[in-house]
This record gives C-alpha cells, structure tokens and sequence, in this order.
C-alpha cells in the first residue's frame, strides 16, 4: 500500500503544475529515538486552517512526512489536457458514482486521555483539544465514550458495584465521568463547529449480574439479569443527559471475546451468539426504542473481524433481534490474520448497516516491548494503511 500511494503521489506530481507552497502554521519540531514530533505546549500548537472554495482546475495538497512536515499544504492547477502530453497509463477518476458515506473520525474520552490531559495546564489542555476538535485542527467529530471502567483505566468499576435491585436504584456515575469524561466532552464540543457524535461501550456489567462474580476472566451476563443490563444502559443515557450530552450510539458490549479466552486483566464479559441475541432482541432493543432516546443507534458485535461474518449474521437470522440493529462495531488488532474481505461480505449481506470501526490503538502486541514510540512513522503507516484498506 506505501508503495502505491508513493507512484500515485508521482503521477499526481507530474500532470499538475505547482504554483506556489504556503504553511499557516508550520510544525514545531522536536526529535526522540522514533523520530520527530511537532510540540504543542502552553504558547503553541501547529494549526490547519480550513481550506476555502477552489476554482475549478485548482488544487490543494497537504503533505505529512517522517523528516517532521506536518500537513503543509501546496497549492497548484491541473494541466488541461493529457492527451498531448502524456503517453502512459491515466487515472480516471468517476464523480458521479458514490459508494459509501464516512461519517467521520474520532477519539475515545477514556480515563486515561482525562487522566493525563487535565495533568496540562490550562492553556495546554486547550491548545491541545483545538488541535483535535476545532476547525483548525483535525476535526474530529466523533468520540467514543466507555460505559464504567475498561483497561484504559487506572482500577475495575461499574456504576453500580454494590449488589443491586431490578430497577437499578444503586446505580450512579463514577468521580471519571464527573472529573474527566463529562467536562473534556463539554470542551470538545465547544470547540468543534459540528456535531461530535458520540458513541457509548461498556466493558463489563457490575459483578453480581455475572456468572463468575468478578469484571473481568471469563464470564457471561446471568439470563436472569438481561432486563437490569439494558435498564442499566438508559441510566447511563438518562445521566449524561443531565449534563445536556446525548448519544449518537451505543454498541450491545466491548470485545465479549475477552469474557470468553482466559483474559483476565482488565473489565470483560463475554457473550455466546445466541445469549447476544436474545438480551439485543428482547432487552436492550426494545428498552432502548421505547425511551426517550429512542433515535440512538445500536452497533452490534464491537469486536474483531475474526467473528465476521458468521457471528453477525446469526444474529441477523433473528426477526426479533435484527430490526434493533443499525450497524456492525469493529475492532482493529487482528486485521493482520483477517482480511478485509469479511467486512466485504457483511456488507454485501447487510448492506443497509453501518460498519464503524470503533476502536484501535498501537503498541497493544504483546511482543510490542515498547509501548510509546514518540514520532513513529511506521505506527503512522500502519494506522494510515488500515484506513484506506477498510474505505
């Protein structure tokens, strides 16, 4: 895939004209062993203002490299006419056909982002968010929101860890939502000139509705607590509606592969096709549709491509569970053993369902012995790569 961006950025340098460079806001460079980072600091942070409307036959190109530019943009004309002047092979480019719509990028407001980010000063703190929110920045325009604790956290925790009652009474938000995730969403929002769609996961139901009483190993949801697991999810709705923060998504549960392999680290609870099913169908489905968030979508499976496509069309094959779900939530860390194919399938099958990869990170590998790599441009290529290989 490098190697075909790398000729296809050299077609692209020869039948354009360049006719000048300009960089608003160029990088502040700093270099570690991985290579080099722009600073962002109290005084400073590079910005990309927002380009204006091109005339027609004019062009802008932002450029990234791993010497340390960083979306410097150039702007130029296309060359008339190739018919004269160019006897190889020539790109054709269909704008009247469209396949797919992207609903955008994002983030996730996890423990550790809020953790680490309020440890900023203030100015930081604010500088740093434009560059991911405003228009200015990258603009991202979706953030993933966990439902209690997850391995992004500093301890195991639900909203509701004592044994509880069927309608949940003991349920309430944790000090992480009140300290870190509420108000960096509140930021965020402010900064951003478009709506941040926020999708919400939860890693594991409190202890005492699981069969092996504990956040994480394995261990499923007991059948007689579906009803309380769903109630459970609109009391997280209901809460961060309090602070005028409503949910584009929700996903019916993290990676439940982690509750079912010997994973016994951080919050999981591992669901069977059949158990997934039944709780979307007959549970959160129906409580979800009949509240008053009833326009929040809900994305099923929020796991690897390796379940796909036979997990998600077992629970397609139930009338009753399948008119509840409007997309297929995805994870990245085993895409270098599943091909991209099997997303192919699930929407050639469900062509009238969202795929929305929902989480990734670098450094996860086991035989990753360093997690950090400041300035890698191969971490940059692999998440680069990943994109363009599932659009």
């Amino acid at each position: 895939m490098a190697i075909l961006l790398q000729r296809l950025l050299s077609i692209v340098a020869i039948v354009m004209t360049m006719t000048g460079s300009n960089a608003a806001n160029d990088c502040s460079p700093r270099k570690f062993a991985y290579g080099t980072v722009c600073v962002c600091n109290s005084t400073y942070c590079d910005q990309i203002p927002e380009p204006e409307i091109l005339s027609v036959g004019k062009y802008t190109l932002y450029t990234s490299s791993n010497t340390g530019m960083r979306m410097h943009r150039s702007d130029g004309s296309f060359v008339p006419s190739l018919d004269s002047q160019w006897s190889g092979d020539e790109i054709d480019v269909d704008t009247t056909t469209t396949y797919q719509t992207v609903h955008g990028f994002g983030g996730a407001f996890t423990d550790s982002v809020g953790i680490n980010v309020m440890a900023l000063s203030p100015n930081s703190r604010l500088n740093l968010l434009k560059s991911y929110f405003a228009d200015d920045g990258i603009k991202y325009n979706i953030g993933r929101v966990p439902i209690g604790g997850t391995d992004f956290s500093t301890r195991k925790y639900t909203y509701a860890d004592s044994k509880g009652v069927p309608d949940l009474n003991n349920f309430d938000l944790a000090p992480e939502d009140v300290e870190y995730k509420i108000p960096l969403i509140k930021i965020a929002m402010g900064m951003a000139s478009d709506e941040i769609k926020l999708i919400g996961s939860a890693w594991s139901a409190p202890p005492w509705m699981k069969t092996n009483n504990d956040y994480s190993g394995i261990g499923f949801l007991k059948p007689t607590f579906m009803e309380a697991w769903a109630e459970y999810h609109i009391k997280f709705l209901d809460e961060y509606l309090k602070q005028n923060l409503t949910f584009w998504a929700l996903t019916t549960g993290n990676e439940p592969l982690n509750g079912i392999v010997p994973v016994n680290r951080f919050n999981s609870m591992g669901w069977t096709p059949m158990s997934h099913r039944e709780w979307i169908g007959r549970h959160m489905g129906p409580r979800l549709r009949s509240s008053e968030h009833n326009s929040t979508l809900l994305f099923a499976i929020d796991d690897q491509r390796i379940v796909l496509p036979w997990w998600m069309k077992m629970l397609m094959s139930d009338e009753q569970c399948s008119k509840y779900i409007d997309g297929i939530a995805v994870h990245w860390y085993l895409d270098f053993i599943v091909p991209v194919k099997v997303l192919n399938e699930v929407h050639k099958n469900f062509g009238d369902k969202i795929i929305m990869n929902t989480e990734a990170s670098q450094g996860d590998k086991p035989w990753d012995f360093v997690k950090v790599q400041l300035g890698s441009w191969a971490r940059a290529e692999n998440y680069a790569n990943n994109i363009i290989d599932v659009i």
